[in-house]
């Protein structure tokens, strides 16, 4: 929904140029989601196609239950 509002403020802004518009939005979008999708890529690795499958994931299931106790 953020994402959403942002463009439709790029739109107005750049009424005549639809690529100014959107140049303007991804300028603030690809940084912002940058962390989002690191963290994306790393979880697809450990829940999907690691070599561990599924013993990442449980390893760290396993550590934190120990640290939460």
């Amino acid at each position: 929904m953020f994402d959403g509002a942002e463009l439709g403020k790029a739109t107005p802004a750049h009424p005549d140029n639809v690529e100014a518009a959107l140049s303007t939005y991804e300028e603030a979008l690809f940084p912002r989601s940058e962390a989002a999708t690191t963290v994306a890529h790393q979880n697809h690795e450990l829940f999907c196609f690691d070599d561990r499958v599924p013993f990442g994931l449980i390893d760290i299931l396993v550590s934190k239950e120990r640290f939460s106790s």
